[in-house]
């Protein structure tokens, strides 16, 4: 399997790069950030790779840092997710953004990706924060260094408490899921109550 490589960038598209390392030209995918950032044709490169085999083809696809590769096989992993889509979010969400739209629960941010509508958006906020290791939003700000006021001291949107309580239950990512979709869009809902509507939701399914 393919896990790098160093090389000189014979050309550069939008999409598309092709680097030659000993003489054989590899042609790797890239985010268009990608893309921009590997410098000028005859420049020596340097990407981070994931080979992605399939029974018909075998796909090179291309990162400026393991960070962004790393997310790339993270998203990889969750149901529905294919290269496609998961270089599309990384397109429009960078490792450290799209951490923090899963924290902030932030379905609109999800639905700016090209083909991911809000239904698809809410099952992504509930796959990826595992795979993507999210950590509370207090401790993603105070890592930052977000300077003391109100905003380190905020608690968790209740949504993304009453996943954690759902889980905590031990209810899969499908019924986490859809307890989540029964609850209203109210960012001001108290927790206790939204948690009683997600678990009146799911025994209704039962």
């Amino acid at each position: 399997m393919i896990g790098s490589l160093r090389g000189r960038l014979l050309h550069r598209g939008t999409a598309e790069v092709l680097i030659e390392v000993g003489g054989i030209g590899y042609r790797c995918l890239v985010a268009p950030s990608t893309s921009v950032g590997l410098g000028d044709v005859g420049d020596e490169v340097f990407v981070h790779v994931h080979h992605h085999v399939r029974e018909e083809a075998q796909t090179l696809y291309a990162f400026a840092g393991l960070a962004d590769r790393l997310a790339f096989e993270a998203l990889l992993g969750a149901h529905g997710v294919g290269p496609a889509l998961a270089l599309g979010i990384l397109s429009v969400h960078s490792p450290e953004a799209l951490r923090r739209v899963l924290a902030d629960d932030d379905i609109g941010a999800l639905c700016l990706v090209p083909g991911v509508g809000r239904k698809t958006a809410a099952r992504l906020l509930v796959e990826l924060k595992s795979r993507l290791d999210v950590p509370e939003l207090d401790d993603l700000s105070a890592a930052r260094g977000v300077d003391g006021g109100r905003n380190g001291d905020r608690p968790p949107p209740a949504r993304a408490e009453v996943r954690e309580a759902l889980v905590g239950l031990g209810y899969d990512p499908d019924e986490v899921r859809e307890g989540l979709a029964a609850l209203p869009d109210d960012p001001d809902a108290d927790t206790g109550a939204l948690l009683k509507l997600a678990l009146r939701a799911l025994s209704a399914r039962r």
